[in-house]
C-alpha cells in the first residue's frame, strides 16, 4: 500500500515503512525536485501513483473526496476524539 504522507506530517513516512507501508513524505520528494507545492499537485501526485494521502489540510480532504482520491483526514474532529480518548485515561484513576 502506498501512502503519501502531507508536509506537516514529514517523518511518519519513515515510521510508516517500519510498519511495512509504502510511505513517502511529499517534503522530501519536493527536495528530490518532484513540483508538490500546490494542493493541485499532491492530489494528483497521490492519484497517477495510486496513493493514499495523509494530511490535515481539509482543502486536500475535500478535493480527494471529490475526485475518488483515497484520503485519511485527520482533522480536528479525529484528534478531539484521540484526545478524549486519552484524556479518559486519567478519569479512572
Amino acid at each position: 500500500m502506498k501512502v503519501l504522507v502531507d508536509e506537516m506530517y514529514d517523518g511518519f513516512d519513515v515510521k510508516l515503512k517500519e510498519f511495512g507501508y509504502d510511505a513517502f513524505s511529499v517534503k522530501k520528494l519536493k527536495e528530490e525536485g518532484k513540483k508538490l507545492s500546490s494542493d493541485y499537485s499532491v492530489i494528483n501526485y497521490a492519484r497517477d501513483n495510486g496513493m493514499i494521502v495523509v494530511t490535515e489540510d481539509v482543502e486536500i480532504g475535500e478535493a480527494c473526496k471529490e475526485n475518488d482520491i483515497r484520503c485519511v483526514l485527520l482533522d480536528r474532529e479525529k484528534l478531539l476524539q484521540i484526545m478524549l480518548e486519552e484524556l479518559s485515561k486519567y478519569k479512572e484513576r
